[in-house]
């Protein structure tokens, strides 16, 4: 899933993204983000190094790895009131237990539900029956 703003800033990387590997390949087979050898993708290991180089410039203290962005996304997608079954789908989860490990919901989140009871309300005071066609308070006996 991309949004339309993610969508932008990849053209606009893809404009000044490296181009040393670029010699020879046809645009098509181009990559987005290129490694450090020429004609090989970002590796997973380069990839790891820029998002703990990333997560440390940014101030962030807590452990983090890039698993936690995926469960991330999945968190804030849930928190939004999004599905879970949508939420299950979009992850490619084959069972809903594994998509439930992602929905922590947040204590906020849980102080903040309203009671179905409090909607309960104290006995309602009995009001006179209404008129029947004849006029009389009571309906006909059958």
């Amino acid at each position: 899933m991309l949004s339309p703003e993610t969508l932008a800033l990849l053209r606009e990387w893809w404009t000044v993204r490296p181009k040393r590997s670029d010699d020879g390949v046809p645009v098509q087979e181009r990559l987005l983000f290129p490694g450090r050898k020429p004609g090989a993708p970002l590796s997973t290991h380069q990839l790891n190094n820029i998002f703990h180089k990333v997560a440390d410039a940014a101030g962030i203290r807590k452990a983090v790895n890039l698993h936690s962005l995926r469960h991330s996304f999945a968190t804030h997608l849930y928190d939004r009131g999004t599905d879970i079954r949508t939420i299950q789908a979009l992850l490619g989860h084959d069972k809903l237990e594994t998509t439930a490990r992602y929905a922590r919901v947040a204590t906020g989140l849980i102080s903040s539900v309203e009671s179905p009871l409090d909607d309960l309300k104290l006995p309602r005071r009995k009001t006179a029956p209404k008129a029947n066609k004849r006029g009389k308070g009571k309906p006909p006996a059958k």
